[in-house]
């Protein structure tokens, strides 16, 4: 008997695009359309009334974001992983994802190549940044490593900034140096939990100290910090 495909919700307004990715999963051999919806009330009743595997949201789907709709499943159903849809590629958005847990961000321009990936990604416990989202992050915390004095004399890799590496040493505990390193690798708060044999509410509150020994108010600058800093590679 062959093995049971995981189910996947697809919640988009765009009619055109969920039938693209309708096909892409109807072409997989691990993956089965469960539902979908074109506003995010209907997605959200759906999806609460038979959780799927993986919900794939369209981040500003009318009705209901899909940003709420995230926030929903994690807290009443964890067990779902999630995908972002999204056009937008700014810091805000990816800023949010990082904070809320969600697994994937997928750019509707790349979906076409990405959505396999993604999947096969969160489902095995991974997260998933589409590459053009990857590389303009890593090209921001280059950007600020190279202000005066960040950058190498050749024009190469900028160096590494010494203020942050002695915060990073100086101001965390080794424990919260572990954790901000787990974070900006994209670990969920659950992962890092279990990870580390400690609650999930001892690692938000490590968290909250991270962030504000830093000084710091974001995932994303959280993330930054660590790459200026070496402990996580770009």
């Amino acid at each position: 008997m062959a093995d049971a495909k995981l189910k996947v919700y697809l919640a988009d307004d765009h009619r055109i695009l969920r039938e693209g990715l309708k096909l892409i999963l109807a072409e997989s051999d691990g993956f089965e359309v469960a539902g979908e919806a074109g506003d995010g009330r209907t997605a959200w009743e759906e999806l609460d009334r038979e959780p799927p595997d993986v919900a794939v949201l369209d981040i500003s789907i009318p009705g209901l974001s899909g940003i709420e709709i995230a926030r929903r499943l994690k807290r009443y159903h964890p067990e779902v992983r999630v995908v972002f849809l999204s056009r937008h590629d700014d810091e805000e958005y990816i800023d949010q994802m990082l904070d809320m847990g969600v697994e994937g961000y997928v750019l509707k321009d790349d979906a076409g190549e990405d959505l396999l990936r993604s999947l096969e990604a969160v489902v095995a416990g991974q997260h998933f940044l589409s590459p053009r989202i990857n590389s303009r992050l890593i090209h921001r915390v280059k950007s600020l490593a190279g202000a005066p004095g960040g950058a190498s004399v050749d024009g190469g890799a900028p160096a590494e900034n010494e203020n942050d590496k002695h915060s990073l040493y100086q101001v965390l505990s080794p424990r919260e140096r572990e954790i901000l390193k787990l974070i900006a690798e994209g670990t969920s708060r659950d992962e890092i939990a279990q990870k580390l044999h400690i609650a999930p509410t001892t690692v938000k509150v490590h968290r909250q100290n991270i962030m504000r020994k830093l000084e710091m108010h974001s995932g994303t600058e959280l993330v930054k910090f660590a790459i200026r800093s070496g402990l996580v590679e770009p």
